[in-house]
């Protein structure tokens, strides 16, 4: 790791721009490494998260692992994944308990910064819609849906994905494609980056 990019991420570690905002005290979480050929462009992390500070420690996380076809192992390598959410701490939850949307002040900060550090990445995966929204400006589609759906548009480089989480087991139903067609593809396509 360059000390530059070192630096980065002990900045972003210690950010406090959203302290006040949260009901909680910001914890950070980034996983990234100049060396790194895949990016998993999440949301933001949840509360498994936010107390672990590993990023995707939850059922949702094992569903990625399983969707990319990869070992624990393989996916906390940040000499080869980078994991950066749109915003990295945890945003709070709503009146449903869901998840809050990602902090705005995140993104705008470091994000450009932190891909700049990122020159090997060969695999962009925007989780969910904040995440396509900032990855694919100008080309997203009119839901996430049709986004995911029409995921060769994107070229080798991007595939847009649907969020991990068991809130997302009904879409899955309804969209069988996603399991036919794009897991087969992504599962390929991430063997072949990370062969040695």
């Amino acid at each position: 790791m360059t000390a530059d990019f070192d630096r980065l991420l002990k900045e972003i570690r210690s950010c406090r721009l959203c302290a006040g905002k949260l009901k909680h005290e910001p914890r950070p979480v980034i996983r990234a490494n100049p060396t790194a050929q895949i990016c998993i462009a999440g949301q933001a992390p949840g509360t498994r998260v936010h107390a672990s500070g590993i990023p995707f420690t939850d059922p949702s996380g094992d569903r990625l692992r399983m969707w990319l076809g990869i070992d624990n192992d393989t996916f906390y390598n940040d000499a080869k994944i980078a994991i950066v959410p749109m915003g990295f701490c945890f945003p709070g939850l709503d009146a449903q308990g869901g998840d809050l949307p990602p902090r705005k002040e995140c993104a705008p900060q470091w994000r450009d910064r932190v891909f700049e550090g990122l020159p090997n990445l060969k695999l962009m995966l925007p989780i969910g819609l904040y995440a396509q929204s900032w990855h694919l400006k100008g080309k997203l589609k009119a839901n996430m849906t049709d986004t995911v759906k029409t995921w060769r548009d994107y070229g080798p480089n991007i595939i847009p994905l649907p969020h991990p989480s068991w809130r997302n087991n009904v879409w899955l139903m309804k969209n069988p494609w996603f399991e036919a067609e794009v897991l087969p593809h992504l599962r390929r396509r991430v063997s072949r980056i990370l062969k040695p």
